[in-house]
C-alpha cells in the first residue's frame, strides 16, 4: 500500500512579501492615502472653503485699515495714528496675508483630526491596516499627506491674500511689496505654521480615537487654553512666560512681521510649534502600537 505525500504550497515572494509587509513601501502607502483623501468630495469642498474665507478676511482687513486711514485723515494732528512705526496704519497694514490664519486653522485642524479619528469611529482602520500593516507606515502617510494639503492651503491663501488686498491698500497709498522686510517671510510661514497644526491636531486624533472629544481638545489646546493662561497670567510670572510657548501663541509669533520685546522670533517660535508637533505624534505612534486596533 502506497503512501501518498501531500507537498504544501509554496509561497510566491510577492505573496509572502504581502503577509509579512515588506511589500508595502512608504510611497505606495502615501498614494493610497492620497487616494483616499482626494476622492472624499467633502475634504476638497472643505478646502476650497477655507481658502476661499482666508481670501477674503483679509480682503476685508485690508478694506478696515483704509477706512481707518480715511477716519483718521479727518482728526487733530495730536490724535492721529502716525503715518510711520511698529503703531502706524502702514505697518499694521503689513499683516494683512495672514489675517485669515484664525479661521484657517480651526478648519486644518477640526479636518485633520477627523481625517485620522473617523478611521477607528467607521472601523475603516482595520482595512487601513490589512493592506498596510505596519502602522507607524499608515499613520504617517496620513500624517505627511494632511500636512502638505494644510501647508498648500496656508501658502496659497497668504500670497492670494497679499494680491487681492494690494488694490484695496493701494487706494490709500499703503500697498507693499513683497520685498518688504518680513512679507515673504510671513507668507510662506502661513503654510508652515497650518501644516504643524495639522500634525498636531492628527496626533491628537491618533490618541483619542474619537472625532467630536479630537476636535474639542483640538479647539481647546489652540483656542481656550491661551485664553485661560491670559486670565491667569497675574497669579505669577511663569504664567507669562510659559504662554508663550503655547503651540496658538508660538505659531502666531512665525507669521508675525516684527518681533515685539519678550516675545518669540519667528525661529523661535517655528521650533517651538515643531517640537510640539514632533513630541505629540512620535507618542501617539508608540501609543498606537501597544493599543488594540
Amino acid at each position: 500500500m502506497s503512501t501518498q505525500t501531500i507537498t504544501p504550497p509554496t509561497q510566491t515572494p510577492q505573496t509572502a512579501g504581502h503577509q509579512n509587509g515588506s511589500g508595502i513601501t512608504f510611497a505606495r502607502a502615501l498614494r493610497s492615502e492620497w487616494i483616499k483623501f482626494t476622492t472624499v468630495p467633502s475634504s476638497v469642498i472643505l478646502i476650497a472653503t477655507t481658502v476661499v474665507v482666508m481670501v477674503g478676511l483679509a480682503a476685508l482687513s485690508a478694506w478696515s485699515f483704509t477706512v481707518l486711514a480715511q477716519s483718521d485723515a479727518q482728526l487733530p494732528p495730536d490724535v492721529q495714528v502716525p503715518l510711520e512705526g511698529p503703531g502706524s496704519a502702514a505697518a499694521m497694514a503689513l499683516t494683512v496675508s495672514s489675517s485669515g490664519l484664525v479661521f484657517g486653522q480651526l478648519l486644518i485642524a477640526s479636518l485633520a483630526v477627523v481625517l485620522i479619528a473617523s478611521e477607528w469611529a467607521t472601523g475603516m482602520i482595520r482595512s487601513t491596516l490589512v493592506a498596510v500593516p505596519r502602522r507607524s507606515t499608515a499613520l504617517l502617510a496620513k500624517a505627511l499627506v494632511v500636512s502638505v494639503v494644510a501647508f498648500l492651503v496656508g501658502f496659497v491663501s497668504a500670497l492670494l491674500s497679499y494680491l487681492v488686498s494690494q488694490p484695496i491698500l493701494g487706494m490709500e497709498n499703503m500697498s507693499f511689496s513683497l520685498t518688504e522686510d518680513g512679507v515673504l517671510r510671513s507668507i510662506v510661514n502661513s503654510g508652515t505654521y497650518l501644516a504643524l497644526i495639522a500634525l498636531i491636531s492628527v496626533a491628537i486624533g491618533i490618541l483619542l480615537r474619537n472625532t467630536a472629544g479630537g476636535i474639542v481638545t483640538a479647539v481647546g489646546v489652540f483656542f481656550v487654553l491661551p485664553l485661560v493662561f491670559e486670565l491667569i497670567s497675574g497669579l505669577a510670572d511663569w504664567v507669562t512666560e510659559a504662554a508663550r510657548y503655547l503651540p496658538g501663541q508660538a505659531g502666531m509669533e512665525m507669521v508675525a512681521i516684527t518681533t515685539s520685546d519678550g516675545a518669540l522670533t519667528p525661529l523661535e517660535g517655528g521650533l517651538t510649534m515643531t517640537a510640539w508637533a514632533l513630541v505629540l505624534l512620535i507618542g501617539a505612534l508608540v501609543v498606537t502600537k501597544k493599543r488594540d486596533v
